[in-house]
């Protein structure tokens, strides 16, 4: 009798199979929720910050160009092959079980190239990502141990015999719900510059006021005026310039002041996620960034081009040996030893103690880069361009004396 991972009754291989396909579902489904959840927040609260690892950070890989495919999250297509794993274990036939061991060796493929791409392009490994990885790799050993032909000669006869009909079936199932997502994705991206969008700026102008921190950072990313408080919208953000989060925040303000260039002053306000420099916070998240800091606030005028390729270049940022180049390149080699700019950044560290707590788990209200203090309210983390999109609008029309209220007159 040829041997089958799924057609000798409930064998603990079976059994294993199934758990294996169950974990590629539940992963996917928290891959899914992730992107939404981090692409498409709804509320004001849910914003995004560096605030757990460095290198374990699902935000990277949402935030990738590989996480969708035509608008489709990929967490759909794995859900997809965990599930049809699963109906393998529960429902079993050989015509199933060889399409799932061709599609196994696939998926087994497509994990590795995806865990590859994530270490050394992203810099960093989701772990709602990485548990579908585990899952997959281990149903694909079962499948290359104990599955179907295993004892056939040749690669094509061992693995390489779907069922054709269940392809066909799978391929007009696998279509019909990428549809679905595509719609579902759309339909969350419209609905971030209507209903999402109005709910957060309400949500904005109900935080309570704060002050602005003690120094205001002389470094700028975007400068509408040279007194910092005379442009209708003010923002100090606490960055770090190797936190994934604040990248993508760069990359948000670098379109949002396409528009509202006029009318923005941002606030470079160095805050290093990492203790040697940095004991306002109980955290050491980016080896370098308290070297990266000093190469790009030694020399004013040269920041703003700096930052610009730090966050051009971020993951040859992390690395000490582009930090050298970059400093040679700009004459900055002395940044990192000149006491004037080590207690220049250190004075702006510091200014994140002066607020009151945010949550029970930090001693500060400043604890995860980004933070804005944007019009004297904190807002943490990173948000869609239209949600930051309205309320900067709003921010512009409270300063033109418009939008804050809504009057009816009756003659």
């Amino acid at each position: 009798m040829s041997p089958s991972l799924t057609l000798e009754g409930w064998t603990w291989k079976r059994v294993t199979s199934l758990a294996a396909g169950a974990g590629m579902v539940l992963a996917s489904y928290m891959t899914i929720r992730h992107f939404f959840s981090a692409n498409y927040p709804e509320s004001i609260w849910e914003g995004s910050f560096c605030d757990i690892s460095a290198f374990f950070n699902c935000d990277s890989s949402a935030y990738s160009s590989i996480s969708a495919i035509a608008g489709v999250p990929i967490g759909v297509f794995g859900a997809i092959l965990g599930a049809l794993v699963v109906l393998g274990a529960l429902i079993p036939s050989s015509a199933l079980e060889r399409t799932n061991k061709s599609l196994a060796l696939a998926n087994g493929i497509g994990v590795v190239t995806l865990a590859l791409y994530s270490v050394f392009v992203l810099g960093s490994l989701c772990l709602l990502c990485t548990g579908f990885y585990v899952a997959s790799l281990v149903s694909l050993f079962l499948f290359w141990r104990y599955g179907i032909d295993s004892d056939a000669t040749g690669f094509a006869s061992r693995w390489l015999r779907p069922s054709v009909p269940v392809l066909v079936v799978l391929a007009l199932f696998t279509a019909s719900q990428a549809w679905a997502a595509a719609g579902y994705h759309e339909a969350k991206r419209d609905a971030q510059s209507g209903g999402v969008a109005a709910r957060v700026v309400k949500q904005y102008f109900g935080l309570p006021e704060v002050e602005w921190p003690s120094e205001i950072s002389i470094y700028r990313t975007a400068s509408a005026t040279d007194d910092f408080q005379a442009a209708p919208i003010r923002i100090v953000e606490y960055v770090d310039p190797l936190c994934s989060d604040c990248k993508y925040l760069y990359e948000q303000m670098s379109l949002l002041k396409e528009e509202f260039g006029d009318h923005l002053n941002i606030a470079f306000q160095f805050f290093p996620l990492e203790a040697k420099c940095n004991d306002v916070v109980d955290k050491d998240k980016h080896p370098g960034a308290c070297e990266m800091s000093y190469i790009a606030a030694y020399d004013p005028e040269k920041f703003p081009a700096i930052i610009d390729e730090v966050f051009a270049n971020f993951e040859d940022a992390k690395t000490p040996e582009w930090r050298a180049d970059l400093a040679r390149r700009y004459g900055l080699e002395g940044a990192t030893t000149d006491s004037a700019t080590i207690a220049e950044v250190a004075r702006q560290i510091a200014t994140g103690a002066e607020y009151e707590r945010t949550s029970d788990q930090y001693e500060h209200g400043i604890r995860s880069t980004p933070t804005m203090i944007i019009n004297n309210r904190m807002v943490i983390g990173t948000f869609p361009y239209e949600q930051l999109r309205a309320i900067f609008q709003a921010l512009v029309d409270e300063a033109a004396g418009e939008g804050r209220f809504m009057e009816s007159w009756v003659d």
